[in-house]
């Protein structure tokens, strides 16, 4: 029993006679004759019934055609994940982000990549970016996106993201007023910050300890939306990327400007381990696009009233 014995089988049954058969196989009818005999011979009983130059599936035959098409369906499959290898590089890609991207700008991503490929399985984890460092240098993830603070050695990587963070202050808070916030206007007020291994803490520390100011820190977190979250209560305000404060400005969250600059840095990590993929590539892009269209500047301050 080989596998072209097998093929002439299914085709058989598929189109209901050797003739038809020997036309989609593209061979002649008594090549389809003789491999069904073969088949037969090696298989010991017999798959169709000769009734009047007909073939008639037996009982048997019609038992053995389930499994052999489910064989041949799996193989259909196998197909199909080789086109998609074969057009873009593999049938499945594995991202892994920090908060501030995979709340936000990494879906808009998503979104887009499927319509140009809606075949393609995606995976997305958030992680902290130290964890998404190791899932990704640990050839688990095909894509990252971490804070500058990560170890990149052992990771290919560059430059995602550059972005200015700004002040986020809880609804009737006194600072709305204020059109850009200083390090002076945050001493002595309750302060949600950020982890202390967080690069933009680091930043925004040297900025206070130069005109000597000391906000009260009331809570410590990893992530800006979590910060932006805290302030629209009440808590307190903060410093946060401008990509975790989407949405939170509908919610009546006020975001202004914050004076020196303070920059939000994130990198694009890759697997070490291979040239990377059609589809990686493809996913590269459409996060850049996404980082294009991302409305990453702070609201315009309130206008002074007019006098007339």
């Amino acid at each position: 029993m080989n596998f072209r014995q097998l093929e002439i089988f299914r085709a058989v049954m598929v189109s209901g006679s050797a003739s038809r058969a020997a036309d989609l196989l593209q061979i002649t009818q008594p090549a389809v004759s003789r491999a069904i005999g073969e088949l037969e011979t090696a298989l010991d009983f017999l798959l169709f019934d000769r009734v009047r130059g007909r073939l008639v599936p037996t009982a048997e035959g019609r038992l053995f055609f389930r499994d052999v098409d489910r064989s041949f369906t799996g193989l259909d499959s196998l197909r199909a994940s080789a086109a998609r290898i074969r057009d873009f590089g593999s049938g499945s890609i594995r991202i892994a982000s920090l908060a501030a991207m995979g709340s936000t700008l990494v879906p808009r991503a998503i979104r887009t990549f499927r319509d140009a490929m809606p075949q393609v399985a995606i995976t997305l984890q958030i992680h902290a970016s130290s964890t998404v460092r190791d899932l990704v240098a640990n050839q688990q993830f095909d894509i990252g996106l971490a804070a500058d603070e990560v170890d990149l050695s052992g990771v290919d990587h560059r430059a995602f993201l550059n972005a200015k963070a700004v002040c986020a202050i809880p609804p009737g808070h006194p600072l709305a007023a204020k059109s850009v916030i200083g390090p002076a206007d945050l001493d002595g007020l309750p302060f949600v910050a950020l982890a202390p291994e967080d690069r933009a803490r680091a930043r925004l520390t040297q900025a206070l300890d130069a005109v000597g100011a000391k906000p009260e820190i009331i809570v410590e977190t990893p992530a800006s939306a979590t910060i932006c979250a805290l302030a629209l209560e009440g808590v307190g305000v903060g410093l946060v990327n401008p990509v975790s404060a989407i949405g939170f400005e509908a919610r009546g969250l006020t975001f202004r400007p914050f004076a020196p600059d303070v920059y939000f840095t994130t990198h694009l990590l890759f697997r070490p381990d291979a040239q990377k993929a059609l589809i990686v590539n493809r996913f590269v892009a459409e996060l850049m696009a996404a980082r294009s269209l991302e409305r990453l500047q702070t609201p315009a301050p309130p206008r002074p009233a007019r006098t007339t």
